[in-house]
């Protein structure tokens, strides 16, 4: 078939890849000048099914409540007129509660898992350099009670296979020796061997470069979707800003758009964007740099190393597609990362990002089939969409073939969501 994938961020250019691999007759269009410009610009850079709780979890609402008047909450909520946001928050509190998060953990784990052996498949048989690192992960705790809590809610990731290893102080600096400055600030961690990182940017650009370089993908550049048109219950072109396009399927990967392209086909897609803030900072001739992944559990500020640069990220910021940000909101992840790394970065030439993620209540995915009969939905992917991507992507692929997934995929179609 021809397919038409709308969105080029790496959840758009990873399902083109798997859809080209069928033999399908590919074009991807994307508002900007290359692909993974806006979500998958600047994320957090780690590949981590070792982190894949959702955030609906009973404390998200105290932590809500908090980020009302403090300002190192991981989450910050904002009081606005905006009924989508409260539409969204009412379903998000309800799917915190143990079960429900513990259900919702589940599948977001199994998409990850699986995601991350189709990692391995694509470096196997593709070139593509994206700074790669295979070392693990640490999950930092600061103080002892949070670190007991953590242990014992990662029952549910071990239990789904997840290879998990509580660690002390001196583990943790033989894990990564840059840590070894704030080793009597820290309570413990908890390691995952297998998880990874690497620049989503990069990645999804060097694989749409070989798509097209192959001739396997037709890419549609500087080009605004301006309205998805339907009649008789399936797709029967796409308006853009250079004229109509038309194919026998159409996907849509616009993340946080996704909900505001599909309102008018009658589909109401449960996804709020929320704004995520991100530092990229130059090692230099620096040789204390950190090398192995992680996360502060403390303040969710998370960091990875992506060849000579060191990527910091942190908040979940609930101010709708507002992408604004100042030198205010990048003080505390600086002094934090600062603290854990002194020597790490040249801190003084950090660039600063602010990027949306496309959220749904649930924290997982809506993949596979719409009620257009020719419409499929790739979207929603929240907090480590660079982690499930690739998964996403093949079970997207798998149902416009008409094949069953590989995997479970209950908790991540439309009707789930």
């Amino acid at each position: 078939m021809k397919v038409l994938v709308l969105g080029a961020g790496v959840v758009g250019t990873t399902t083109a890849y798997f859809l080209a691999k069928d033999g399908h007759e590919v074009e991807v269009v994307d508002r900007q000048d290359k692909a993974a410009m806006e979500t998958s610009f600047s994320n957090a850079g780690m590949v981590s099914p070792g982190h894949a709780y959702t955030w609906a979890s009973p404390r998200a609402p105290k932590i809500l409540w908090q980020s009302l008047y403090r300002d190192e909450t991981a989450l910050k909520f904002r009081l606005k007129a905006d009924p989508a946001l409260w539409a969204w928050s009412w379903k998000f509190l309800k799917e915190c509660r143990a079960e429900r998060a513990a259900i919702n953990t589940a599948n977001k784990l199994r998409l990850c898992i699986y995601s991350q052996g189709l990692f391995e498949e694509v470096n196997r048989t593709e070139r593509v350099a994206y700074d790669r690192h295979v070392g693990g992960a640490l999950y930092l705790y600061r103080d002892p009670e949070h670190f007991d809590r953590g242990v014992s809610a990662m029952k549910i990731l071990t239990d789904g296979g997840m290879r998990l290893e509580p660690v002390g102080p001196d583990r943790i600096v033989e894990i990564e020796p840059a840590l070894s400055s704030e080793k009597d600030n820290l309570a413990g961690a908890i390691y995952c061997p297998t998880d990874e990182s690497g620049d989503c940017h990069k990645f999804s650009n060097a694989l749409a470069d070989l798509l097209a370089r192959d001739r396997r993908v037709t890419f549609h550049w500087d080009t605004s979707i301006d309205r998805i048109v339907a009649d008789g219950g399936r797709i029967t072109r796409v308006e853009t800003s250079k004229g109509a396009l038309q194919a026998d399927a159409y996907v849509v990967a616009l993340g946080s758009y996704s909900p505001l392209l599909t309102r008018s086909l009658g589909l109401r897609l449960p996804i709020y964007p929320v704004k995520g803030y991100a530092l990229t900072i130059p090692i230099g001739q620096r040789n204390n740099a950190p090398a192995v992944c992680g996360v502060d559990e403390k303040y969710l500020i998370a960091w990875s190393r992506l060849g000579d640069r060191l990527r910091v990220t942190a908040k979940a910021d609930f101010a709708g597609y507002d992408r604004s940000h100042s030198a205010k909101d990048f003080a505390h992840m600086l002094a934090t990362i600062k603290a854990l790394f002194p020597d790490g970065a040249d801190y003084a030439n950090a660039s600063q990002w602010a990027g949306l993620r496309p959220m749904t209540p649930k924290g997982t995915p809506i993949l596979g089939r719409s009620p257009l009969t020719n419409l499929f939905l790739n979207t929603g992917h929240g907090h480590i969409g660079w982690t499930m991507s690739l998964g996403s992507a093949r079970i997207v692929a798998d149902a416009i073939a008409g094949r069953a997934a590989a995997i479970d995929t209950a908790g991540l179609t439309l009707a789930d969501a």
